[in-house]
């Protein structure tokens, strides 16, 4: 495959940025430390603006700010990481996926395919399920019954799709998730556990990305729902009932529990945890390894737990941890709050 050439003159054209500077000749991205002369860097970060001076890239894109001090070809963008994510897209190799199924495909004779999907080898594709135009099911693909595919969604390799899973248009899952296995639903009745069927399915809105081994439960009675663009990083729990709002991004390892509903354009850090049955509003941030034990009504930044300290210390502060209620109680003010002692 041959490596695309674009001048920075045309990038700046098509992504409506400004150009400072010499025109030249990019042919690919790199960090400001590490990008050569025929690759594009970028700063979006004041702790990297240390290294323009000394960057070997061919042209950056940064802020207004950035470019005045900076003597290269520059493209100036009020954003310069989204327009460094737009670029880079432009030499992003993706593999060819030719419409077609695989001679080792096994498609059960109710289902639907689309003409111009792309169904990869050793994959299975389960009664009454219907894949959109221009889909791909990559290879060991395991598509259960009842399921939807939208236009141009992408599995990439190894994803389960258990059964009543509904995807919207241009979702984009990664190897190894499972979408709409059983959730975690139990009775007890004379001291053994039952089984309460998991009845209902997975509704992901259109544009969402599912990373790589990550799992969202199907609904007990109703659906588990993403709405439009979801972006859910590696190895996530989702439980069963959950609904995620619009634009909202979670990080690696984190997990929400059954029947929890998070607002719109929220940011879950990783490994944070948010309880069963909680209510989490829009614009709410809620930093990594953070407990989310109540709900949340108002939008802001949220953490729990204590921050990393040397051993030693830590120790001390968890022998102090166990006085605290001690001297709560033989000093009741002394936790009382400014407003409390107004």
């Amino acid at each position: 495959m041959i490596a695309p050439v674009f001048a920075a003159s045309e990038l700046a054209h098509r992504f409506g940025l400004v150009l400072r500077g010499p025109d030249r000749d990019i042919t690919g991205v790199g960090t400001l430390a590490d990008a050569t002369p025929t690759q594009l860097g970028f700063l979006a970060n004041p702790r990297y603006r240390a290294q323009l001076a000394e960057t070997q890239a061919g042209a950056v894109v940064l802020r207004e700010d950035d470019a005045i001090a900076f003597v290269g070809t520059a493209l100036v963008a009020r954003d310069p990481y989204a327009a460094f994510a737009r670029i880079s897209a432009l030499f992003e190799r993706l593999p060819a996926r030719e419409p077609g199924i695989h001679p080792s495909a096994a498609i059960d004779p109710s289902a639907e395919v689309s003409a111009d999907a792309h169904i990869g080898p050793f994959t299975s594709i389960g009664a009454r399920t219907t894949i959109g135009a221009g889909a791909v099911v990559g290879p060991g693909c395991v598509i259960g019954d009842d399921c939807e595919l939208g236009e141009a969604c992408e599995l990439q390799a190894r994803v389960t799709l258990v059964a009543r899973v509904r995807l919207g248009k241009r979702v984009r899952i990664l190897p190894g998730a499972v979408l709409g296995a059983a959730g975690f639903g139990l009775a007890m009745e004379h001291g053994r556990w039952l089984n309460i069927p998991q009845l209902g399915g997975v509704v992901v809105g259109d544009d969402c990305e599912i990373g790589a081994n990550t799992t969202i439960d199907r609904g007990a009675l109703g659906d588990t729902v993403l709405e439009e663009d979801v972006r859910l990083d590696n190895q996530i729990q989702v439980g069963h009932n959950v609904r995620i709002g619009a634009h909202t991004a979670m990080a690696g390892c984190s997990a929400i529990a059954g029947s929890a509903r998070v607002g719109r354009y929220c940011l879950i850090g990783g490994g944070a945890g948010i309880l069963g049955h909680l209510d989490v509003c829009d614009r709410v941030v809620i930093t990594a390894m953070s407990l989310v034990t109540h709900s949340i009504r108002e939008p802001g930044e949220y953490s729990s737990g204590t921050p990393l300290m040397d051993n030693r210390s830590w120790r001390k502060s968890a022998a102090r941890f166990k006085q605290l209620d001690r001297m709560a109680r033989a000093n009741p003010r002394a936790g009382a709050s400014d407003k409390d002692q107004e």
